[in-house]
């Protein structure tokens, strides 16, 4: 496990997360990519049936929170995409970066990376972010 916080020279901040995942490539792609397998491990708070989240190249996103939750709806934008290695989209002024690499037989080096406004956020979202990767190593690990 792999952590590191930056700041980049914009001013802005970089979480990156290292992971090795004992699962396919391709088996995690799809878990980052399908919105059916995003409701799973992903952001508890958003309505995964109101929200738009078909990643493909240019896609236009939506990020719709659950009824009862104070935050406004995101937007966001597909920015790189290169299936099953890369997917990279901004949620309002957040960007989130999906590395994938085949790494032995039966596994795949995942690198997250969030970039965010500020120190303070950085800091409160790296607590999420670390357990929404433990969730999704706990879900490819029950789900074939």
């Amino acid at each position: 496990m792999d952590d590191k916080l930056r700041q980049l020279d914009d001013g802005r901040y970089e979480l990156r997360f290292e992971r090795w995942l004992a699962h396919a490539q391709s088996k995690v792609w799809r878990a980052i990519t399908d919105p059916a397998q995003l409701r799973a491990w992903f952001v508890e708070i958003l309505d995964y049936d109101r929200s738009r989240l078909d990643f493909a190249a240019g896609a236009n996103l939506a990020f719709v929170p659950e009824e009862g939750h104070d935050l406004p709806p995101g937007k966001g934008r597909t920015t790189r995409f290169d299936p099953p290695n890369l997917l990279e989209y901004t949620w309002d002024a957040e960007v989130l970066r999906w590395e994938l690499a085949a790494d032995g037989p039966d596994g795949c080096r995942l690198i997250f990376t969030n970039i965010v406004a500020g120190h303070d956020f950085a800091i409160a979202v790296e607590p999420g972010w670390r357990a929404g990767l433990d969730q999704l190593a706990e879900f490819l690990g029950t789900n074939a």
